[in-house]
């Protein structure tokens, strides 16, 4: 038994490197992961689409082809994959990783940016550097809707406000001549700013609480 949990450590001590997840936390997602590809190699859309939790998820595009857009795989390419391996899948589950309690503020804000930099991935679909105004309200309606504090509606009041409130912003601060080309990264990451990240971003859809980075048994 001792051998066997030594080998399979080993086995995932890279991926432990690359990911900041446990060996145990990594071996419980292959586990997920070997569920949704039917024990194959590799994953297609086709194998997240058929995921009963995201068939009315209205972002349920968004968040399947985030798993095979290139820029979320913590390198500097950019594009979209056909199918992913397991490493490519933990790459972007990582996104979803909590701080933990050794983090110094400087990790925690790092980690807070690569989150913020995965949200603004997923609805800056052409990959222009910039998102639209009504693409920012979706984003924090999704974020408000996830939370569970407060209901439908009063998301999408608050996102409408939250879109206004930028609008008068941005336009307040643009030169007479200057064109409108849409939100960037970094003022996202400040219009954004005390926003709390780590319990609004999670995969529940998959089985898997990644608070606890537990997997669920589910079917699909």
């Amino acid at each position: 038994m001792g051998a066997k949990q030594t080998r399979t450590e080993h086995k995932f001590q890279d991926l432990v490197d690359k990911t900041g997840f446990s060996s145990e936390q990594i071996g419980n997602l292959h586990k997920r992961f070997k569920q949704l590809s039917s024990d194959e190699e590799t994953i297609s859309r086709e194998n997240l689409e058929t995921i009963p939790a995201l068939v009315n998820n209205p972002i349920r595009k968004q968040i399947i082809d985030a798993f095979f857009d290139k820029r979320n795989q913590h390198q500097d390419e950019v594009g979209s994959l056909e199918e992913i391996g397991f490493e490519q899948f933990l790459m972007v589950m990582s996104h979803f990783r909590p701080p933990t309690l050794k983090m110094t503020e400087e990790e925690k804000e790092a980690m807070r940016r690569e989150k913020l930099r995965f949200l603004f991935n997923m609805h800056d679909t052409d990959n222009d550097g910039t998102i639209t105004l009504v693409e920012y309200r979706k984003v924090v309606e999704e974020l408000l809707s996830k939370s569970g504090a407060i209901g439908q509606e009063a998301a999408k009041a608050i996102a409408d406000a939250a879109m206004l409130e930028v609008a008068s912003t941005t336009v307040q601060h643009m030169e007479p001549d200057e064109f409108y080309e849409g939100i960037t990264f970094e003022h996202f990451v400040q219009i954004l700013k005390g926003l709390e990240m780590e319990s609004r971003m999670n995969v529940r859809f998959l089985d898997v609480n990644t608070t606890t980075m537990r997997c669920g048994r589910g079917t699909s």
